[in-house]
């Protein structure tokens, strides 16, 4: 019998490694979570409250940018948004704890409600009991993370946790990370009211992005939301005024101080690590720690999954990386070479409220050319297809990378409905799919006429090749 542990079975990652291997003959599982309630971090802290509180401040930019509708634009209830979000998760987070639940009423499968701390490379403790195991799995998510700046524990910063739950926020704010976090929380709290400067390392965000896309969002921002955005700054102190916080900033070699009444951490997050007992195992969580078979570099036979490996903190990754996980455990005990997980890039930022989602699947034209192609790339901005001005959502623009013999390899979008997109272009990328056998006539007038101009432009230049 292969005894397989798991620490971290309420999130995305543990749940599937547990689904794949309950049940398995000669597998014996043992699940850990401590957590209150308990339901993992995408639900109670991550994209599913997170898109809750947005959606409301979405429907208040729509009123606000739409000059047919006359009258004073409606105010956020922050009580009332917190109120639903808090419902929406209730119910989400029961539905994971029941999973687990049938889960561990499957044959050779017990559930721990309680978290577990490693001994050794493979025994762990838990309420005063130890546990041999053949295999750990690691899919203990993430915590927000805050910089080690000078004065930051004299300001007590608020992070996207505390956002999520704040049913009251400062008139003024000065925000800290412009990337994922960041650019989904600053709209919702400019639409709540509060007046912002938001501090961003590079020349735009979106690093990921062609450039084009993050100088639209920038403009989206600073138009749209009035949000001051420093570029090219960097954070060098802070400190606590009477009236709140003052953050010293540097900016082409010269000093600037911002004030405002708090300070907002969205710095993104780190590997929830603290407490696990590492130190007490081989393990060395560093750079390139987690193999791309899942497998620590340091122990074959400890898994580490999701958030808690640093590679690619999103929901449907994380649950890919657990199914791979599991596959690799039983290849691992049978003698089998495990395989690698590979990952076709698929992913959605809900910028501007959702409004103007950006969406990246696959290849842009940078990566395609790293990666050995030759690559078409054709552009469309929304403004070009009538149906997004009828939808009072102008901006934006999108991009489709292909292949010399007409292979779909990626497509990027910032404009409205690009999330809905995504899948239609996941289909296409990971399917093969050649351009030119791409249907080019969306039921008109609706918003993928967009997709519709693209591949009409990619198959005339494969054709004038």
């Amino acid at each position: 019998m292969t005894h397989v542990v798991v620490l971290g079975a309420y999130g995305s990652a543990g749940v599937a490694v547990a689904d794949e291997l309950a049940g398995e003959p000669g597998v014996e599982l043992t699940l850990f979570d401590g957590g209150d309630p308990g339901g993992g971090l995408c639900i109670l802290r991550g994209c599913m409250p997170s898109k809750e509180v947005l959606s409301a401040a979405a429907h208040r930019y729509g009123v606000r940018h739409d000059d047919r509708l006359a009258g004073t634009p409606p105010t956020v209830d922050l009580e009332r948004v917190v109120e639903r979000k808090n419902e929406q998760t209730s119910n989400f987070a029961a539905h994971r704890r029941a999973a687990v639940r049938d889960i561990a009423d499957r044959e050779g499968v017990a559930f721990h409600r309680t978290d577990a701390r490693l001994v050794d490379d493979h025994t762990v403790r838990a309420d005063g009991r130890e546990f041999e195991a053949d295999y750990v799995v690691v899919a203990t998510g993430s915590v927000p993370s805050v910089p080690d700046l000078p004065g930051i524990d004299d300001v007590e910063p608020l992070t996207s946790a505390d956002v999520l739950d704040a049913t009251s926020l400062p008139d003024s704010g000065v925000v800290m990370g412009f990337g994922y976090v960041g650019i989904e929380l600053v709209p919702y709290l400019a639409e709540a009211g509060v007046d912002l400067t938001v501090v961003e390392h590079d020349p735009r965000p979106l690093e990921a992005a062609p450039p084009a896309f993050g100088d639209e969002l920038l403009e989206i921002y600073r138009e749209e939301f009035g949000v001051e955005v420093l570029t090219e700054t960097r954070e060098r102190r802070v400190e606590p005024t009477e009236e709140g916080v003052r953050l010293h900033v540097e900016c082409d070699g010269r000093q600037r101080a911002v004030e405002a009444e708090r300070l907002f951490a969205f710095t993104g997050r780190r590997p929830n690590l603290d407490g696990l007992g590492l130190e007490n195992t081989a393990l060395d969580p560093g750079e390139g720690w987690v193999e791309p078979t899942m497998q620590a570099r340091d122990d074959e036979r400890t898994f580490v999954v999701g958030d808690a490996n640093g590679i690619e903190p999103i929901l449907h990754v994380a649950k890919e990386q657990g199914f791979r996980a599991a596959d690799n455990v039983l290849a691992h005990r049978d003698g089998r070479a495990p395989l690698p997980y590979e990952n076709v890039t698929h992913r959605v930022m809900f910028a501007a409220l959702g409004v103007y989602p950006f969406a990246r699947v696959g290849h842009t034209a940078a990566s395609a050319r790293e990666a050995g192609y030759d690559p078409i790339e054709v552009g469309r901005r929304a403004s070009d297809d009538g149906v997004f001005a009828t939808k009072a959502v102008p901006r934006g623009l999108a991009r489709l990378v292909v292949a010399r013999d007409g292979t779909v390899l990626g497509y990027q979008g910032l404009h409205y409905h690009a999330d809905v997109m995504a899948k239609t272009m996941q289909v296409a990328v990971e399917g093969g799919t050649d351009v030119r056998e791409l249907p080019d006539r969306a039921y008109h007038p609706t918003t993928p006429e967009i997709l519709d101009g693209l591949f009409r432009a990619a198959s005339r230049e494969l054709r004038e090749a």
